[in-house]
């Protein structure tokens, strides 16, 4: 399960990276079309991966962090850039889980471990 959940991870990459280099080559229509697969592929992963704290909350700020990347390239494809503060509370909201992680759930961790 493992193996196979790293080998999507990496095709989910690609995904972003190929979408990712729409937006940078101005290629409107294909990277519209590329938000659905790279979105819902964080999703599942994020949905697959949700018993181990630390892949859950990583994924949920790498699915915060697409929808951002999503929001601002829309809006530099779209509408002269208008939507970059709608962008921000995504990538603001992406912090959140890590931030959780980090100074909750990883701490507690480590007590628990030394116990």
């Amino acid at each position: 399960m493992i193996k196979n959940l790293r080998r999507y991870e990496n095709f989910h990459i690609l995904l972003w990276l190929v979408k990712d280099t729409c937006w940078l080559k101005d290629w409107q229509l294909a990277g519209t079309i590329m938000i659905v697969p790279t979105l819902l592929a964080a999703l599942h992963i994020t949905w697959l991966a949700r018993k181990e704290a630390t892949d859950l909350y990583h994924n949920l700020a790498v699915c915060c962090w697409i929808i951002a990347n999503t929001i601002w390239m829309l809006g530099e494809f779209y509408c002269d850039d208008c939507t970059r503060p709608y962008a921000q509370v995504f990538f603001f909201m992406g912090l959140a889980p890590v931030l959780y992680y980090y100074g909750y759930c990883l701490p507690k961790e480590w007590k628990n471990s030394n116990k």
